[in-house]
């Protein structure tokens, strides 16, 4: 799928290192505001390649988005999505976060969900904008997670 200069695609184990670089880009801002690397720079996206939805956005064959999908026991979620900085603001976020919904419905889900960082404001009020309520606060793997779903609409 292409959109503008931006290409979107399945991962593959040769685009781990790569992921990796994108999601610690996009997330190393957040340390010093939560005390501790955020969730998806702790991942294995080796494993996470191997094991789940992995898909990247690239732009003149370099990686500058990374999304993560799998099917959990509450549904579809959404784990991470990463834009490198420099992209952010370009429509990459947007892209991804369009293709994941499509992806949940294309899968038979009628709703998606995703947590975030309770520090990480701003991502949380980007997602109220676009869909997404709160329906949990949850304390894992040494976070404090704020857990929202968005209502995908009905094909037909």
């Amino acid at each position: 799928m292409s959109t503008n200069q931006f290409h979107l695609r399945r991962a593959c184990m040769e685009d781990a290192p790569a992921v990796t670089e994108c999601v610690h880009n996009a997330f190393r801002h957040y340390i010093e505001r939560i005390g501790r690397e955020p969730g998806p720079m702790r991942m294995d996206y080796a494993y996470e390649i191997r094991e789940h939805q992995v898909w990247v956005v690239e732009q003149n064959g370099r990686v500058i988005g990374a999304l993560v999908m799998c099917i959990k026991e509450e549904g579809f979620l959404l784990d991470v999505i990463a834009v490198e900085p420099f992209h952010q603001g370009t429509g990459v976020g947007r892209l991804m976060l369009e293709f994941a919904e499509a992806e949940a419905q294309r899968q038979g889900f009628d709703s998606i969900y995703l947590y975030t960082h309770e520090k990480m404001t701003e991502n949380q009020a980007l997602y109220k904008i676009i869909g997404y309520v709160e329906y949990d606060r949850r304390f894992e793997a040494g976070l404090a997670r704020v857990y929202m779903r968005k209502q995908l609409k009905q094909k037909g």
